[in-house]
């Protein structure tokens, strides 16, 4: 099945800047049914991350903004199982988000990383990387329990979280980064009181981006007195403890 449509690219430092584009996998090939031939799949768009990509960048090199992959090859007798489409590749800066027309996140998490720090005495610690918990995970959006569970088995937790803040989609809304610790801090009450127990670390991310100092500034402030600041959120948004 050959799939078009539109994707937003979304880039967050201290502006948000967004890019429409067109994207349409490659159709199939024809077969060859009497000698059992088989067209060539389609090429797939791949998105691309690239250091020194901006969206502007892409944006002038493309400016039609159309991305389309090639056509599988035909099946014929010389060569019964067709050839795969050409992919098509779409250059993107580093640390963007990809949706569709629909607001749904293109580019995400399925799994959980898991792995292992071994210490120079040969100690070792297992590590579960969750990444992408969003508001309602504990009713089962996104990944939910599938990544909520895992953390009923960690004897203590690391939130890292974006300076500038976190937007899941553009019909989603913004949360800075002291909104995104406190509804984090909620999802995990919600999903399981027990989990607010275990010992827990923050760590800031993105702190190379324009203004993270200011904005680091501010959060300190935040967390520092967080009673202050909650009457910013809904009752339902913030946390018992």
């Amino acid at each position: 099945m050959v799939r078009c449509g539109c994707a937003l690219l979304r880039k967050y430092g201290n502006f948000i800047d967004n890019l429409r584009i067109f994207t349409k996998g490659g159709s199939g090939g024809m077969g060859y049914p009497r000698l059992g031939g088989e067209g060539g799949r389609g090429g797939d768009v791949w998105v691309v991350a690239h250091k020194n990509m901006t969206l502007k960048q892409l944006k002038n090199k493309y400016p039609q903004k159309r991305f389309v992959a090639g056509g599988g090859a035909n099946s014929r007798v010389s060569a019964l199982q067709g050839s795969k489409g050409k992919d098509c590749e779409v250059p993107a800066p580093v640390g963007i988000s990809v949706t569709d027309e629909n607001g749904q996140v293109l580019v995400t998490t399925l799994r959980p990383e898991l792995g292992k720090i071994m210490y120079n005495d040969f100690k070792q610690i297992s590590v579960a990387d969750l990444p992408g918990l969003i508001e309602g995970a504990h009713m089962n959006k996104g990944m939910g329990h599938k990544f909520l569970k895992h953390l009923e088995r960690t004897r203590q937790l690391l939130f890292v979280v974006d300076i500038s803040g976190f937007q899941l989609s553009s019909v989603t809304p913004y949360r800075t980064a002291f909104e995104t610790i406190i509804l984090l801090t909620k999802e995990l009450e919600l999903y399981k009181e027990e989990l607010q127990t275990k010992p827990a670390l923050l760590a800031i991310n993105k702190m190379d981006l324009p203004d993270a100092q200011v904005k680091l500034q501010e959060l300190m402030k935040q967390l520092l007195s967080p009673e202050d600041f909650l009457h910013l959120f809904e009752t339902k948004m913030i946390p018992e403890k």
